[in-house]
């Protein structure tokens, strides 16, 4: 059936849940006092009410100017850029904030709320306690160690003087290589709804007290949901299961009195029970049957609904300032980072064109108003209160020490290896081990998580460090990749393994991968075949934000632990993997799997829930090794989006070798001048797409900009694939751009793109595609590609670069440039 076809929209809302309590009676009171002060409103104080920029990219006088209703930092947002801004720095800028929104001259001056992405702790803030991820959360399955960790993350929000945080994630994941499965608690609608309202009740507390902050359920709906776990994909799924399945932590969030709700990236297409489409629902920030249809008046929400990052710009016929059908569907907070300016000017204008009512706007404003007075911001700011400013309000190590404890699932325990003697001579290993880094995963005082040292976290502990503690440091070895050492010499071997930190989009396995994880990892393996099998038990932690295909490392360990993403408190492994000085259990492993634990083509190896406890001998037998076949639909191979991904590094060198290569790293926030004498290439983040997914490179001097592989790329097992990436010209040189693919040993294929990039519109979104196959008539090897991607040019070019992949089938579709647009360059 083609979209054409699909049926309208039905009308009601047949299928979908009765609230799970009666919604908040109005409050006549509060209902008159908002009536008051939007009637000394005018249209541009309403509309900066709806307003929501970036830090980065606002200045507490144009708050002022602008009658901004709020601001955010996004994820490696920090106060001044400075990544180690201090507590009394953060709350310096709330308090400007605050004091520059009451200065507005509005009638009845409004008060400023400032959203953050605290989503385990307060992650952006230097020195707060991080928590373990949702999912780790998940396998306590305790709500009441949800709810203090709420409150804990709460009082570090306010310490910094802000006062509304953008978690609990609701997510329930269907594809585990969504790159967000970690922020979800289980795929287990149940668990989902329990743990968010707990959550929600934490940080919420009283409202209006001090120790509140506002809390958040994102992203309505179904983003969890998507096809081969995309992120911002499409949900493909019936009215029943988006009801059953992706609703229900929204109808336990509304029972607890959530205040706001964050509108998801992904689309919906709804089909029936056998999977046939029956209306295509689109953009979920454009639905107005989601958004208001079931969620303020099926539901009766009375809150505010806040978009995600330029979420509008995603919906059809709109860009990230201007978009009436996202206001009509019912967003009434607009997070529009940089272009705020534009997005007020723009909806002023819908207003006045009548293409978005002003009931509209006065019911978004409405909305707004209410929840901050709920909030208690007109009494006072939330920059003021007996936390602002307090730095134990950022310690919470004991609770986190605790869940840490208590998130942890025994998978094996061959001979009832767990827990280990205290008196135990131990053999560390693993790039995770001593890596606080990995171990918070993404959302760590980055957004992605990366291009942090463990100095970054000054209140923290590694799973290394806190076995030093714990045993004695003469009685723990480190050698990271196991090589020479041996192993012979302790009592046992931890090997510390898993995923390196991402975030949303970077951590998605595109598909047609799986989970197997040596395919992406391979330094893991090796590190085990090194001390594996060598007469001393071996004990291997995984560190993950998600379940891994991983039979590999299974086999070639005694006892297997699930570590999660354990955040800041890294001596909780050591709580649980050793025993007391007196020999005993100190604390027994009680962590249950949130998800069901893969066992290869498509079979389950553990199911959701499975545990077990100290002490039990358990093994699965030896596991079948087999690589896995690709599976899913698509069959893209992502080499960069946002940073470049493994076995992939982004880099900057001198053609000449002039100067030193070096690589661009995953620092999302750092502008790169290179090399630091004079400079030839300057290297920015910004964006195309979506947030942060792209390089905005300007050649100074003679450069190249590629991306080196190790191991190898196979390219040549995707049949008709083209190089696909994502350009957008702003200044074309006279000389030629020189666009290449090398093969292992050198081999070098080459073509001029400069002529092609004279013909673009400046500023235009354009796909360059190239099929592999004009590479390989040129002599490369696509059965061992080094390098899929470089650019080579003189002074004067400027671009922006994103998205770069290689899709099968590509090499045969429309668009395909041949030699008459980009020729090819023979030695």
């Amino acid at each position: 059936m083609t979209m054409d076809a699909l049926a309208p929209a039905p009308a009601g809302l047949r299928g979908w849940p009765a609230p799970a309590r009666p919604p908040r009676p109005a409050d006549p009171a509060l209902e008159a006092r908002i009536d008051h002060i939007l009637a000394g409103m005018g249209l541009a104080q309403k509309v900066g009410q709806m307003t929501q920029p970036d830090i980065r990219w606002i200045t507490p006088d144009e708050v002022r100017q602008h009658h901004i209703g709020s601001v955010l930092n996004g994820g490696g947002a920090w106060p001044g850029g400075q990544k180690h801004a201090s507590l009394q720095a953060w709350l310096a800028l709330a308090r400007a904030f605050d004091a520059a929104a009451l200065a507005s001259g509005a009638p009845v001056p409004i008060p400023l709320l400032w959203g953050t992405d605290a989503v385990h702790g307060h992650n952006n803030l230097v020195g707060a306690t991080l928590f373990p991820h949702n999912i780790g959360l998940g396998a306590t399955g305790d709500a009441e160690l949800v709810r203090r960790i709420g409150e804990a993350t709460a009082l570090a929000v306010r310490a910094s003087g802000i006062g509304w945080a953008f978690a609990p994630t609701l997510a329930v994941v269907g594809d585990l290589r969504w790159g967000r499965s970690y922020e979800s608690f289980s795929d287990d609608p149940a668990l989902v709804a329990r743990l968010g309202a707990a959550a929600i009740e934490g940080l919420q507390g009283t409202l209006g007290s001090d120790g509140s902050v506002l809390a958040t359920a994102k992203h309505f709906i179904g983003d969890g949901g998507t096809t081969d776990g995309t992120d911002q994909g499409v949900t493909r799924c019936s009215r029943a299961r988006m009801a059953e399945v992706h609703a229900a932590g929204y109808a336990s969030a509304l029972a607890a009195d959530v205040q706001t709700v964050m509108a998801s990236f992904n689309s919906w297409l709804e089909t029936d029970d056998q999977g046939r489409p029956l209306h295509d629902h689109g953009k979920l920030h454009g639905s107005h049957h989601l958004l208001t249809g079931l969620l303020k008046e099926h539901w009766g929400f009375d809150g505010l609904v806040v978009s995600d990052w330029n979420g509008v710009g995603q919906v059809a016929g709109c860009t990230n300032s201007r978009c009436a059908a996202a206001l009509n569907a019912g967003i009434d907070m607009v997070m529009v980072p940089e272009q705020w300016r534009e997005f007020i000017a723009d909806t002023l204008a819908l207003v006045h064109s009548g293409a978005v009512p002003m009931a509209r706007i006065d019911d978004a404003v409405r909305r707004i108003l209410r929840v901050k007075l709920r909030a208690g911001l007109f009494d006072q700011p939330s920059s003021q209160g007996r936390w602002a400013g307090r730095q134990e309000a950022l310690d919470a190590r004991a609770l986190a020490r605790q869940a840490v404890r208590q998130s942890l699932v025994l998978l094996k325990n061959l001979g009832g290896l767990l827990p280990l003697a205290r008196h135990s001579r131990l053999l560390v290993v693993g790039k995770s081990a001593d890596s606080v880094q990995n171990q918070c995963g993404g959302w760590s005082l980055t957004w992605q998580g990366s291009d942090n040292a463990n100095s970054d976290f000054p209140a923290a502990t590694s799973v290394l460090a806190g076995l030093r503690q714990a045993l004695g440091a003469d009685q723990v070895v480190f050698s990271e990749t196991g090589e020479g050492v041996d192993p012979a010499g302790f009592d046992a071997v931890l090997a510390v393994l898993g995923e390196l930190p991402y975030a949303e989009g970077a951590g998605d396995i595109a598909a047609p991968a799986t989970l197997h994880h040596s395919s992406r990892h391979p330094e893991d393996l090796a590190v085990l075949k090194r001390v594996a099998w060598r007469g001393v038990p071996v004990v291997t932690l995984l560190i993950t934000g998600r379940p891994l295909l991983c039979n590999d490392l299974i086999n070639r360990s005694d006892a297997v632990v699930a570590g999660w993403l354990p955040g800041s408190e890294g001596a909780g492994v050591a709580d649980l993997l050793l025993r007391d000085a007196q020999g005993g259990v100190a604390h027994a492993f009680s962590g249950s799997l949130p998800f069901a634990w893969p066992g290869g083509a498509g079979s389950t190896l553990w199911p959701r829930g499975f545990c077990l406890q100290a002490g039990q001998a358990a093994a699965p037998g030896v596991l079948d090794e087999t690589v896995p076949a690709a599976t899913g639909a698509a069959t893209e191979r992502l080499l960069f989006d946002r940073v470049a991904l493994p076995p992939c590094v982004l880099r900057i060198a001198s053609p000449s070798g002039s100067w030193p290569e070096r690589d661009l790293g995953q620092d999302l926030n750092a502008v790169l001048r290179w090399p630091a004498a004079e400079p030839a290439l300057e290297v920015a983040t910004v964006q195309m797409h979506t947030q942060q997914d792209a390089r905005r490179v300007h050649w100074a001097g003679p450069a190249r900009i590629f991306l080196a592989c190790n191991p190898q790329l196979r390219l040549d097992a995707l049949p008709d694939a083209a190089l696909l990436f994502d350009l957008q010209v702003h200044q074309a040189p006279a000389s030629a751009v020189l666009l290449s693919l090398v093969s292992e040993g050198g081999q070098t294929a080459t073509l001029d793109l400069g002529p092609w990039l004279r013909r673009q519109a400046p500023g235009a979104v354009r796909t360059v595609v190239l099929p592999l196959a004009r590479f390989a008539a040129l002599g490369v090897d696509l059965g061992r590609v080094a390098s899929p991607f470089g650019l080579t040019a003189s002074s004067g070019l400027r671009l922006v670069l994103a998205r770069i992949r290689v899709v099968a089938g590509a090499g045969r579709a429309p668009g395909v440039l041949g030699e008459a647009d980009v020729p090819a360059v023979r030695p």
